[in-house]
């Protein structure tokens, strides 16, 4: 697994100092970038959400929003049940969205006790000023690969996904 020193990084040089017996140390080091990556682009999208004055949980919960058919709007349980979070935890993200004018609480037609979640233009224009601001922090990183190679990237990724996909089919 010796890298030119140019070429070498974290998990090549990690790798490299430790022993690892009977561990394939291709795989290991594929899952470590994998991880690695992962983590990297989640601090990205952090970074990009504190701009707008937003943290993860309350980026996707207007996501969530906005990907429900217009009038974009969930009751607070199906928020919470997609988030898995329970309805006190939801409702607390949901204040402090309401808070910021990002969303706004209509009563439930179809339920006297409930309550309606809907996103507002404000709401909107915030996520899509940060989708686009999450996707160009994106690009600018994948700007390493050449067009080619984030094709073959895709390719091997959504075989790994497929893999992954059908041994959850098979033990459910």
């Amino acid at each position: 697994m010796a890298k030119a020193a140019e070429e070498r990084d974290h998990v090549d040089r990690f790798l490299e100092e430790n022993q690892f017996p009977g561990i394939d140390l291709e795989v290991e080091g594929m899952v470590d970038r994998i991880n690695g990556l992962r983590r990297r682009f989640h601090r990205l999208l952090d970074e990009t959400l504190v701009k707008f004055g937003l943290n993860s949980g309350e980026w996707k919960a207007l996501n969530q929003l906005q990907l429900t058919d217009p009038p974009h709007r969930r009751s607070i349980g199906q928020l919470a049940a997609w988030a898995e979070l329970s309805s006190g935890a939801m409702t607390n993200r949901i204040d402090r969205l309401e808070n910021a004018g990002l969303v706004k609480r209509l009563p439930d037609p179809n339920d006297r006790r409930g309550v309606l979640v809907e996103l507002t233009d404000a709401g909107h224009q915030v996520w899509e000023d940060a989708l686009r601001a999450g996707a160009e922090n994106e690009a600018l990183v994948a700007a390493a690969l050449s067009a080619d190679e984030k094709r073959q990237l895709n390719s091997l990724l959504r075989r790994l996904m497929l893999e992954f996909e059908r041994r959850e089919q098979k033990s459910s």
